[in-house]
């Protein structure tokens, strides 16, 4: 970032690059782990080439590592139009009581208050009941039995527009310490771990703190303002108990790194610590919108993958590691052919030398 500009950064042109489409992966490996790493130096800027189990020799005894334990739920129901038999689309963003839900529909126009649409010939029955913020629609459903049971045998796993391949196994979509259900897709970051390599990285002195962040498809919208300042991020619904709040707070006082998997782990904590970084039990619902400029309380890395052109997440990694170090890292992540994305390879951002 140029620091004699006080608007550098500021703009969502600044964080435009061209991928060509055949990076962006479409499809998860065989072995979650074996995806490569780009080491990146947020202070320098300088990068590295590995892959993904290197990750352990640039972790230390005493770091703390966050994950956010949230389970991504097949949130796309399609079914048909009670009166006319037409085609109709809910997806689940969000459980505002027990039978109802903020949603997105489709056709938008056909979809109004009092309509009723039928899925699996009947197990689950949905009535339009309000329009809310953004043409989201309120939706009240009706069935025998557990939601979640019901939901599973009907819904889809929701897959960002990106990816066009049919997902074979839905549990690729989960990470393997996914635990509360709400989120309308998965924070990938976190797909790169397998439960031996968890216990491993346990066993040499990493500590793991779970904290849980629904994560929401606003945070993957596009920004449409120019300028970034103006945009407004959409609220997702967060928990992080006590025994997450002390994990942290004990690898601060041990002078050891909070290194953050993934970016919903990383607004998470920092929706939470006070200015002096200091975490607490709390619950509730966070907007924080992360870009250049803003003072990171308790995140000192961050484990992420590679994000969209112009997108809330580059700005968030760019804010940590600076704009001009991440466009020059994702150059040579394109050079170097890494795959882009939900499914794609990762990225290591430290504040070690290596």
């Amino acid at each position: 970032m140029n620091s004699d500009s006080k608007t550098a950064g500021l703009k969502t042109s600044d964080y435009n690059f061209d991928l060509p489409k055949e990076l962006i992966a479409q499809d998860p490996l065989t072995d979650r782990s074996a995806s490569r790493l780009l080491l990146i130096n947020r202070f320098s800027g300088k990068t590295e080439d590995h892959t993904f189990l290197d990750l352990e020799r640039y972790l230390e005894p005493g770091d703390c590592l966050v994950l956010n334990d949230t389970r991504v739920i097949p949130a796309r129901l399609l079914g048909v139009k009670e009166d006319t038999g037409a085609k109709a689309e809910v997806f689940l963003l969000k459980r505002r009581e027990k039978d109802v839900w903020e949603t997105l529909v489709k056709p938008g126009k056909k979809l109004k208050p009092g309509t009723k649409v039928i899925f699996g010939d009947g197990l689950l029955k949905a009535t339009i009941e309000e329009t809310v913020e953004d043409g989201n629609r309120l939706v009240r459903f009706s069935y025998d039995g557990i939601f979640e049971e019901v939901l599973d045998q009907l819904g889809q796993m929701p897959l960002p527009p990106y990816i066009t391949h049919e997902l074979q196994d839905k549990n690729r979509y989960q990470t393997v310490y996914a635990k509360f259900d709400g989120s309308a897709a998965a924070p990938t970051a976190g797909l790169h771990f397998t439960k031996e390599f968890l216990n491993r990285l346990e066993a040499s002195g990493i500590r793991l703190a779970y904290v849980t962040l629904h994560v929401g498809l606003g945070t993957f919208r596009p920004v449409k303002v120019d300028d970034v300042r103006e945009h407004h991020m959409h609220s997702e619904i967060y928990q992080v108990t006590k025994e997450a709040a002390d994990t942290i707070n004990a690898a601060k006082a041990d002078g050891k790194r909070v290194i953050c998997v993934g970016t919903t782990s990383l607004r998470t904590i920092e929706s939470v610590a006070d200015e002096n970084g200091h975490m607490r039990p709390d619950s509730g619902e966070t907007d924080i919108f992360i870009y250049p400029g803003y003072r990171f309380k308790v995140t000192d890395c961050l484990l992420t993958n590679f994000h969209l052109p112009q997108s809330t997440l580059l700005m968030l990694v760019s804010a940590l590691a600076g704009r001009e170090h991440i466009l020059q890292a994702y150059e040579h992540a394109i050079q170097e052919r890494y795959r882009f994305f939900s499914f794609g390879d990762a990225c290591f951002i430290t504040d070690r030398d290596f």
